[in-house]
């Protein structure tokens, strides 16, 4: 489902065909917002299969119509999902469709537009932290600043591990993460070309949390 691009360490690039046909349609202006919340929804869940593929298990005792067995179950208690408010929202809800048993933590985060740089206005984690695996979600990784400043203060919890995922990506992005976190593994749909004078991505699908809440 996914490969690894050997020109950027941890890098995975998930490009199933149900992936990149949902993310086709979410790219179009006309889609909808339902259509985009609906598209992004589906293609969370498609890429939490590939994110959760090493997802830790358990043994437990279970009886079949015919006989007791042992078998293995996700422990998706060790697992948490945390939200870059507010378009991460959209991805959370996907992934937590596949991994219900997820704790989940929200870190509040805004661009400033003059200097593009993230300010935090929320912060709230599970406990004991320290003791899971945590994967940190946001649509876009753009100028990666967001992104940096998230998992900063996630590691401070000191976390059994953190990977990240995003739904688009650009190399601009990617740097600024890889810099700041080169052990953080990236999961993306699509590395597209560039960032504008703006910081969005090209060509991108405009603003995720825009597109998902129908707000300008």
């Amino acid at each position: 489902m996914s490969r690894s691009d050997n020109t950027t360490d941890h890098l995975h690039l998930i490009n199933h065909p149900l992936v990149q046909h949902k993310l086709t349609l979410m790219r179009q202006k006309d889609a909808s917002t339902y259509s985009f919340r609906t598209l992004l929804n589906e293609v969370s869940m498609l890429m939490a299969y590939e994110v959760t593929r090493d997802m830790p298990m358990q043994d437990v005792e279970i009886e079949t119509p015919l006989e007791k067995m042992t078998a293995r179950m996700i422990d998706g208690k060790k697992l948490v999902f945390v939200s870059i408010l507010r378009a991460g929202t959209g991805i959370l809800d996907g992934m937590l469709s596949v991994v219900p048993g997820a704790r989940v933590g929200h870190i509040g985060l805004y661009r400033d537009p003059k200097t593009l740089q993230a300010v935090e206005y929320y912060f709230k984690m599970p406990k004991d932290t320290q003791e899971r695996d945590v994967v940190v979600v946001d649509p876009m990784l753009a100028t990666g600043n967001s992104a940096v400043a998230a998992i900063q203060r996630v590691k401070a919890l000191k976390p059994k591990s953190i990977k990240f995922v995003c739904l688009l990506t650009c190399p601009e992005g990617i740097a600024t993460l890889r810099k700041s976190h080169p052990d953080v593994e990236i999961y993306t749909a699509a590395v597209d070309r560039q960032l504008n004078d703006h910081g969005y991505i090209l060509p991108g699908l405009g603003d995720a949390g825009d597109r998902i809440f129908g707000t300008q």
